[in-house]
């Protein structure tokens, strides 16, 4: 049976856009598990770049922009630029990420990643450390040296860590390189329990205090701080909003024609991840589709550029063919055209660089 054949295409100023942001970006697609990097061509198109893993999922930049950190089936990778300041590939690509390290996780269900800031001796500043929703135990963790993971903070309604994903803890804010909020589907302690709780037992928790903030969500995604507020995707119920810190309340900002995982940032617009996901139980039944029915609609897959001051929906990629649903993306400023090394090519064997 042949595959639908893929599509990719922005909305009529979308190019116009990625160039007055200064702007790229990269995103992952778990179900063809590929890592997709969007960015401008010299004379002013759409630059279409894709890598093969397995199940990729999360992702995170440094502040730099030189490292890339990726989770995927089994394993977490580390990506490094391997192009000198101020050079390009014959072929023009500004960046070219390269796997220099992989954690073996074994398959944890890894989601979001973060870079935390770690504590060493008095003598050593401090590093970032990657850390990651491990999904299966329902817990924080970090890389081991020595073993899959180390778990660093569970929910308080986790009695102890177990291969059930109990919860389906799913999203983590980082907030000056700590984390500082989580997402989950429910507040269940037994295996899979949350899909009894996927339309309305999605909850937004305080790591730092233990504190469930914010109740009643459909099955929320992607926390993440900008410009001192908390926003998060309602995937569920189509909403895009932030969270009142003081009241708790969830605060709807645009209706997200599709499942939404995946929120980025780029000054005042948000860039917001869409799903298909018509055939998969998870999210069939869910507030959504009500929500695209009474509009006349059908779920979209691709990505959405949403005004933080008005709300409106101002620019958008579209995806169609193989690619139904994505899981993250990150947003990569001043970079133009960006590159990665996979391992189904022959080029990760001829690409060599000398740290000097």
């Amino acid at each position: 049976m042949n595959q639908p054949q893929l599509e990719i295409s922005g909305s009529r100023n979308f190019t116009s856009w990625l160039k007055e942001q200064r702007l790229s970006l990269a995103f992952s697609t778990y179900q063809t598990g590929k890592l997709f990097l969007i960015g401008l061509k010299p004379d002013g198109k759409l630059s279409i770049f894709e890598r093969t893993f397995e199940r990729c999922m999360g992702l995170c930049v440094s502040a730099d922009l030189q490292t890339l950190w990726m989770s995927s089936l089994f394993q977490l990778w580390r990506f490094e630029n391997a192009l000198p300041a101020g050079q390009s590939t014959p072929n023009g690509y500004d960046r070219l990420y390269v796997p220099q390290l992989g954690y073996t996780t074994g398959d944890i269900d890894g989601h979001d990643i973060g870079l935390a800031r770690e504590k060493r001796s008095a003598a050593a500043p401090d590093a970032l450390t990657p850390v990651f929703i491990n999904t299966l135990f329902s817990c924080l963790a970090a890389p081991s040296e020595t073993h899959s993971f180390r778990p660093i903070w569970k929910p308080p309604f986790i009695s102890r860590l177990a291969a059930e994903d109990r919860c389906h803890l799913n999203g983590v804010a980082m907030r000056d390189n700590t984390p500082a909020f989580a997402t989950a589907v429910s507040t269940t302690d037994v295996h899979e329990g949350w899909r009894e709780h996927r339309h309305d037992g999605g909850v937004v928790i305080d790591i730092a205090t233990n504190e469930i903030m914010t109740r009643g969500l459909s099955m929320p995604h992607s926390p993440r701080w900008h410009e001192g507020r908390l926003y998060v995707l309602n995937s569920g119920g189509g909403e895009f909003g932030t969270i009142n810190l003081a009241t708790g309340r969830f605060e709807p900002i645009a209706f997200c024609p599709g499942y939404a995982r995946g929120l980025a940032f780029s000054g005042g617009f948000a860039i917001i991840g869409l799903s298909t996901c018509r055939e998969n139980r998870t999210f069939s039944g869910l507030p959504l589709d009500e929500m695209l029915a009474s509009r006349n609609i059908q779920p979209r897959c691709g990505l959405m550029v949403v005004d933080l001051r008005s709300g409106d929906v101002v620019h958008s990629l579209a995806i169609t063919g193989i690619v139904r649903e994505l899981y993250d993306v990150v947003a990569l400023p001043g970079v133009q055209m960006p590159s990665a090394l996979g391992f189904k090519t022959e080029e990760i064997r001829r690409t060599i660089s000398i740290d000097e």
